[in-house]
C-alpha cells in the first residue's frame, strides 16, 4: 500500500501587523517587513503571507505566483486556464510550505504541501469564486462566491452560506475563526456575516464607504480586519491598528490584505 502524504504540523502564530496590496503588485507593509515585487505587468489579485512572518506570495490574475521574502517559490498556473477564467484567490497552508490557488470558476490547484482537495468545476455557481482560505490544520479549504455561497473541500467544515439569501452586495471575503469551528464573510458594502462559533465584532455595514470593501482576514485572537479599494482598514479586533493608505489613496486600487503572523511558543 501507498502511505498517505501527511502535512506537517501548523506553526501557531499570532497576527502583528499586515501588508496591503494594490491592483499593481505594490505592497504597503503596516508592522511588517518591505516586500518589493517590481513591476508585474499583468498586476495582482491576491496576496498569502508566509507563517514565519517573513514572506508572501502574490497572485496575478493570469495564474502567476510571486514569492517575496522568505517564501518558496512553488509553481504557478500560468498557460493552465481556459480563455474566459481567471486566478482569483491564493491560500497558503499553516506550516507555510504550500499554496493553493483558486480561479473564479472553482479550480483548485495545489502546490509544495497543499494536499489536492478536488475542485466545484462541476458545480453551477451563481457567482464566481471571490476568495478562499485554508483550514487551520492545512488539510481543508473554504471557498467563498460573490452571491455568499461557501464551499468547504477537506476537513473543512460547512457552518453556513449566505447563498440564496438577498444580499446588498456581493460577498468578497471569508475569514475562519481560530478554533475552524467558524468563519465570517465579508461584502463589498462592508457588512460583516458570522457563522459557527464566529462571534460578530462589527462591520462597515451602513457606513459610509469611500471605495468598497475587497478583502477580509483572521486578525488577533478573535476577530478580523477589513479592507476597503481606496486603502482604508477597519480593524474589528483585539490586535492593533497600524495604519492604512486610507488619507493617502494609492495609484490603483488595493485588492487585498494579508496578517503579518509571527510564530509563538
Amino acid at each position: 500500500s501507498t502511505a498517505t502524504p501527511v502535512a506537517p504540523a501548523p506553526v501557531p502564530t499570532v497576527s502583528a501587523g499586515y501588508w496591503v496590496l494594490e491592483r499593481s503588485g505594490t505592497v504597503h507593509e503596516f508592522g511588517a517587513p518591505d516586500l518589493d515585487p517590481g513591476v508585474l505587468p499583468a498586476g495582482a489579485v491576491a496576496i498569502a503571507p508566509v507563517s514565519d512572518g517573513n514572506g508572501a506570495w502574490l497572485l496575478t490574475p493570469d495564474g502567476d505566483v510571486v514569492a517575496l521574502g522568505s517564501a518558496p517559490d512553488l509553481g504557478s498556473v500560468r498557460g493552465w486556464l481556459g480563455a474566459d477564467e481567471r486566478a482569483a484567490a491564493l491560500a497558503g497552508t499553516p506550516s507555510g510550505a504550500g499554496y493553493w490557488i483558486v480561479t473564479d470558476r472553482g479550480r483548485v490547484v495545489p502546490f509544495g504541501d497543499a494536499p489536492p482537495l478536488g475542485d466545484i468545476l462541476g458545480v453551477q455557481l451563481n457567482a464566481g469564486v471571490s476568495d478562499a482560505t485554508s483550514s487551520s490544520t492545512g488539510r481543508g479549504l473554504y471557498l467563498v462566491g460573490g452571491d455568499g455561497g461557501v464551499f468547504a473541500l477537506g476537513d473543512a467544515v460547512f457552518h453556513g452560506s449566505m447563498g440564496g439569501q438577498p444580499l446588498n452586495a456581493p460577498v468578497v471575503g471569508l475569514a475562519p475563526t481560530p478554533s475552524g469551528a467558524g468563519y465570517w464573510l465579508v461584502a463589498s458594502d462592508g457588512g460583516v456575516f458570522a457563522f459557527g462559533d464566529a462571534s460578530f465584532r462589527g462591520s462597515m455595514g451602513g457606513q459610509p464607504l469611500n471605495q468598497p470593501v475587497g478583502g477580509m482576514v483572521p486578525y488577533g485572537a478573535d476577530g478580523y480586519l477589513l479592507v476597503a479599494s481606496a486603502g482604508g482598514v477597519f480593524v474589528f479586533s483585539d490586535a492593533p491598528f497600524v495604519g492604512s493608505l486610507g488619507d493617502d489613496p494609492p495609484p490603483t486600487p488595493v485588492v487585498d490584505v494579508a496578517p503579518r503572523p509571527v510564530p509563538v511558543g
